[in-house]
């Protein structure tokens, strides 16, 4: 099993930012993706960003240029970092973790954009 605890969400004024960590514990493989999926109120869940061991990564178009993921393989930890939030960003934002035989996903950690 893996365990996956997001934490870093909380209110944020608009222009403002934000970091999102994730700590990965249980039975990590070397080779998995990680990353960072959000769901906001009456819409489907949707890529933020996803890394891989390898450190190659993959935004959502919309964004790239405001939004950093990075991972720390030896801590089994990835973190988001987001600059210029929008509104529109508000969301609860899911860690995923994912390997050849499984996909995880943790709580998830409310991130709210309001002034």
């Amino acid at each position: 099993q893996v365990q996956l605890v997001e934490s870093g969400g909380g209110l944020v004024q608009p222009g403002g930012s934000l970091r999102l960590s994730c700590a990965a514990s249980g039975s990590i493989a070397s080779i998995s993706t990680m990353g960072w999926y959000r769901q906001a109120p009456g819409l489907q869940r949707e890529l933020v960003a996803v890394i891989s061991n390898r450190g190659t990564t993959n935004y959502a178009d919309s964004m790239k240029g405001r939004f950093t993921i990075s991972r720390d393989n030896a801590k089994n930890t990835v973190s988001l970092q987001m600059n210029s939030l929008k509104p529109k960003d508000t969301a609860v934002y899911f860690c995923n973790y994912r390997r050849w035989n499984g996909n995880y996903w943790g709580q998830g950690t409310q991130v709210t954009v309001s002034s």
